[in-house]
């Protein structure tokens, strides 16, 4: 393939297709690319590692605004026309604690490029960069209450945050990975606490996304029956080849063993008067990435408590 080195091939059993992985190499981006002629549908995906700094959701609020049009497609709302249109079986985007994903899929050819390209075309040339009103839009903004003496926070991201945080299942869960993680990126609500969303400047939030959405810290996934070729020298022409390698990639350091067992105790918000306390027994054994490890821990929690 021009323009990559692959760096493994191997054929995948239990999907029944072959994997190539390769390396842009001017980008630095990797791609990999599961060719399965069996499958009609064709999948794309482009994700960035986006660790958070703070509480203010930078990660979720980028993945709502920089599907705000971008340069190729100056809409107010691709995403949404896309979803109207396409012949998509799948249009989305999602913000984990660690990762931004951007995935697509479709049945047709023509479709498909075209759901690639203008996702692409959002990551890498969005609006946000020429206007904050995507900010203020998705993220937070001040609205006057009707005395006019006042002002109310709004903005589709934090109105969904508020939704999150009132159901106290959510707000456990996420003090569970925040206290068993108080030394790296995990301590923080990639998704955003509402009460500190609006303290995201336009400027912190432009530098957020100079450093992070870049192809050297993305990784790009295919999938389906496509023509790789072809998919692959598109990804290169219009999109990969114009972004020299920065060589910056994001890592995120496991946390340390904890010397002694912890103890914490916090008091959640809640509309229900009769709500119960929670208690939770938490403990960090080994890595998500580690499938044994996975899958002998889900046993062992089954068997002790199920």
């Amino acid at each position: 393939m021009k323009g990559y080195t692959i760096t493994e091939q191997k054929f995948l059993k239990e999907q029944g297709c072959t994997a190539y992985l390769y390396r842009h190499d001017y980008s630095g981006a990797r791609v990999l690319y599961m060719s399965n002629p069996k499958d009609d549908n064709k999948v794309f995906c482009i994700s960035f590692c986006t660790p958070p700094e703070d509480d203010c959701g930078t990660p979720h609020i980028l993945e709502h605004t920089v599907l705000n049009g971008s340069d190729k497609f100056p809409l107010k709302d691709p995403f949404m026309q896309l979803g109207k249109g396409s012949l998509n079986t799948f249009l989305n985007a999602m913000t984990y604690p660690d990762k931004t994903m951007y995935p697509v899929a479709s049945q047709n050819d023509t479709d498909f490029m075209t759901l690639m390209d203008v996702y692409l075309d959002a990551v890498f040339h969005p609006f946000i960069l020429k206007s904050n009103k995507p900010l203020m839009q998705e993220g937070w903004h001040y609205v006057p209450n009707e005395d006019g003496t006042s002002v109310t926070v709004k903005g589709v991201v934090y109105n969904e945050m508020k939704g999150a945080f009132s159901s106290s299942e959510e707000v456990l869960m996420r003090e569970i990975k925040c206290r068993l993680n108080p030394d790296n990126a995990y301590q923080f609500e990639s998704g955003g606490v509402p009460d500190e969303i609006p303290n995201l400047t336009y400027e912190h939030y432009l530098d957020y996304y100079q450093r992070h959405y870049q192809a050297a810290n993305s990784y790009i996934f295919f999938y389906g029956n496509g023509d790789m070729e072809k998919h692959l020298a598109f990804l290169d022409e219009n999109y990969l080849s114009k972004m020299p390698d920065t060589g910056l990639t994001y890592a995120i350091e496991a946390q340390q063993p904890f010397s002694e067992p912890r103890f914490e105790e916090d008091v959640f918000a809640s509309a229900d008067e009769n709500e119960k306390p929670y208690f939770s027994y938490s403990v960090q054994r080994g890595t998500v990435t580690d499938p044994l490890t996975y899958y002998a821990t889900d046993i062992l929690e089954y068997m002790l408590l199920e």
